[in-house]
């Protein structure tokens, strides 16, 4: 059962702002890299379950709190903890590290929620995880949440 991931990203030059400062939305995006690369992890795909019908995860909650701005050429880590996992949704905390600062510290903090939702008659609608997922992923604890 897994309730972490770690990913590292470089800050493309086209990812930042008239001031050289990676655009706020990018930290969107590099949450969604970090929870593809957990999905990859465990075997499984962020838009397709082995069995049963078509669910995807779409977002319903997202939220990024900034304390210093990356830049051009900055590596960061993005350390994806499952915060809260229910029957038909799971929370992400998502924390942003400068790699490239003497020392590494930690300058964003994001929150992504999703729902499983089934995809049927160009429908979709809630619906539990799949055992094939859910069995795969736990909460983190506690303390690795603070």
């Amino acid at each position: 059962m897994a309730y972490e991931f770690k990913a590292i990203r470089r800050v493309e030059f086209s990812e930042t702002d008239m001031a050289g400062i990676m655009h706020y939305s990018n930290y969107f995006r590099f949450m969604e890299t970090a929870e593809n690369g957990f999905f990859r992890s465990l075997g499984l795909s962020i838009v397709a379950v082995p069995s049963g019908p078509p669910v995807s995860f779409p977002r319903v909650h997202a939220e990024c709190d900034y304390m210093a701005p990356l830049q051009f050429d900055d590596e960061v880590e993005i350390h994806l903890l499952v915060r809260e996992k229910k029957t038909k949704a799971v929370s992400y905390l998502f924390k942003f590290r400068k790699l490239n600062a003497s020392p590494p510290f930690e300058v964003a903090r994001g929150v992504l929620t999703v729902v499983c939702v089934r995809h049927e008659a160009g429908k979709m609608s809630a619906c539990a995880i799949p055992k094939s997922v859910s069995d795969k992923i736990d909460p983190a604890p506690p303390d690795l949440l603070r």
